[in-house]
């Protein structure tokens, strides 16, 4: 039997968010895993410079767009063919959000695609369901950014559930956790709060449908998992990082009691993400409380990988003749 060549294409996944901008270069291919070439990511923290009405301050503004065209020379130097350009709904939403994309489409010379929530959430759990496969069975994708949770839940492809709410770790950090630190008797109030703000997606979620495998996509849960965490040793497959609710619920009060620069000098809390790691741990025990959960796993994989899946699948195919 002759032996089939898969024909690949160098894609670019620029992922504008609210808390980064990161560009991801993968060699693609229908039928073959993703294998990445090249990533950049530089930290904006733009729910950190927003004016009263909402609208992104310019400091803020220059920072993204230095940090997209750092990423297209990233996109250059790896001779990029094809391009996907994403921008959550945080950015879209802002008064002034339309003006940044059109200056940010002048920068990479194409349409930036902006997602919704939900779109985000279906993404992500494509991505989540590649990794683990149809034998997975059921999961329960749980994903906190910087300005949103997304939660998507199904048995196929596309989830039968997929929701999202704008209660992200640089929103609550923001909004409840301003100097990022907080006394016991302030994180029982913190709680209390963030069940109410993710009240959206636990109710989308019908409680006989909760899942018995969830799995984390987001950098922040691998942040929480490499600090509070197990590794999973599992025989044929890559190790992976489990984070338990009982473990997190222990680790957060004394989180909150450390300046956060001096947090990076925990397992796995990095300095981009010292500030926001106590709002991000609140959402994730809350979520994890409301929905039964005592553990969530890790995937390595997340938004921007499927997004490559999602385009090899529409588009791939025909690109490539098959």
């Amino acid at each position: 039997m002759a032996n089939l060549k898969l024909r690949s294409t160098r894609l670019g996944v620029l992922d504008i968010g609210s808390n980064t901008v990161h560009m991801l270069v993968v060699d693609a291919a229908v039928g073959a895993r993703p294998e990445p070439e090249a990533s950049s990511k530089t930290t904006v923290r733009l729910m950190d410079h927003l004016k009263d009405d909402g609208s992104i301050k310019k400091q803020a503004v220059d920072a993204l767009l230095a940090a997209v065209d750092d990423a297209m020379r990233l996109a250059e130097q790896y001779k990029v063919s094809q391009l996907l350009a994403l921008a959550t709904s945080a950015m879209h939403e802002a008064p002034n959000g339309n003006k940044i994309l059109h200056r940010v489409e002048e920068i990479i010379g194409q349409r930036v695609t902006v997602l919704s929530g939900e779109d985000e959430a279906r993404l992500t759990f494509l991505a989540a369901r590649r990794w683990y496969g149809w034998d997975a069975g059921r999961l329960l994708m749980i994903d906190i950014g910087g300005g949103s949770l997304e939660v998507a839940l199904g048995s196929d492809e596309e989830p039968t559930i997929a929701a999202a709410v704008n209660a992200g770790a640089g929103v609550v950090t923001r909004d409840l956790l301003p100097d990022g630190m907080a006394s016991a008797k302030d994180l029982d109030a913190v709680y209390k709060k963030v069940r109410k703000m993710i009240a959206p997606v636990v109710d989308a979620v019908p409680a006989e449908d909760y899942s018995s495998h969830a799995v984390g996509t987001s950098k922040a849960i691998r942040s929480l998992a490499r600090l509070a965490g197990t590794v999973i040793h599992q025989p044929g497959r890559e190790d992976a990082l489990c984070v338990e609710r009982g473990q997190l619920e222990d680790w957060i009060p004394r989180l909150a009691a450390i300046e956060p620069a001096q947090r990076a000098a925990l397992p796995g809390i990095t300095q981009d993400r010292a500030m926001t790691i106590v709002g991000a741990g609140i959402i994730a025990v809350e979520i994890m409380r409301a929905l039964g959960i005592n553990e969530i796993e890790v995937c390595p994989w997340a938004l921007r990988e499927g997004a490559i899946l999602r385009w090899l699948d529409q588009y791939g195919r025909t690109r490539f003749g098959f």
